[in-house]
């Protein structure tokens, strides 16, 4: 029962952090879950919060999404999983986590303090920005950071970036589940566990979503760089 409640605790924030930002719920969901999981059943569950979190919020933000904007970085994403795949067998995961938490945690500085682009970066870059995405999906199982920052980088509104994001990742999402599920991943535990915190997700999507609603666009941006900060922090944590 004990695991139960805190496992639903932890969808409820998952829920909560992604309802306000847009993006997290698999970053806070995977070291919390693993505390009181086995980690066979951990990522499994985190990439079922990760979907439904990202198809909630998408169906909230609908109107908002164009997928003009969402197939290009798709696109370079499948591109980049191979090479992806490929690196992680040449390279050492942990060299890669700390240039990535580095490289993040300098970003998300000079966008809070110092950065003045307004009028944003050219849609070709949609490629680019996916294509690394694909790379770090394919080495290390997380491709939001690419695109999270290709879509801070762009003049669009708040709605408009979060409803984009939403957008890659309910596609994204689908792929890894589907990969979790043939390969027999998902098992049934996982799948109960996601049943039981199903609910509490629900509400900490809808409460962050509320609260989404009171952030002005200035500081929903800040919101953005801050969370992005310590998704950096967090890969360099885990390799020392």
């Amino acid at each position: 029962m004990e695991t139960y409640l805190w496992t639903c605790l932890i969808a409820f924030l998952a829920g909560f952090t992604q309802g306000v930002s847009g993006f997290g719920s698999v970053l806070l969901a995977l070291p919390l879950l693993a505390i009181i999981l086995d980690i066979k059943a951990v990522i499994p569950l985190a990439a079922l919060y990760g979907l439904s979190i990202a198809l909630l919020l998408l169906v909230q933000l609908r109107k908002y999404l164009d997928w003009k904007k969402v197939w290009p970085l798709l696109i370079g994403a499948v591109l980049g999983i191979p090479v992806g795949v490929f690196f992680l067998k040449k390279l050492d995961r942990e060299i890669i986590h700390y240039f990535l938490g580095i490289i993040l945690i300098c970003y998300s500085l000079y966008s809070l303090f110092f950065r003045t682009l307004r009028s944003g970066i050219g849609q070709a870059w949609a490629y680019v920005f996916g294509f690394l995405a694909g790379c770090l999906g394919g080495a290390l199982g997380a491709s939001g950071p690419p695109v999270i920052v290709y879509t801070s980088l762009q003049s669009w509104g708040k709605d408009t970036i979060k409803a984009t994001l939403q957008g890659f990742f309910v596609i994204a999402g689908m792929m890894v589940i589907f990969g979790h599920a043939i390969s027999g991943i998902t098992t049934a535990v996982v799948l109960r566990l996601f049943g039981i915190s199903l609910p509490a997700m629900v509400l900490g999507t809808y409460v962050g979503s509320y609260f989404y609603g009171m952030i002005e666009e200035q500081w929903y941006r800040r919101t953005m760089f801050v969370l992005l900060a310590f998704l950096g922090a967090f890969m360099i944590y885990k390799v020392i």
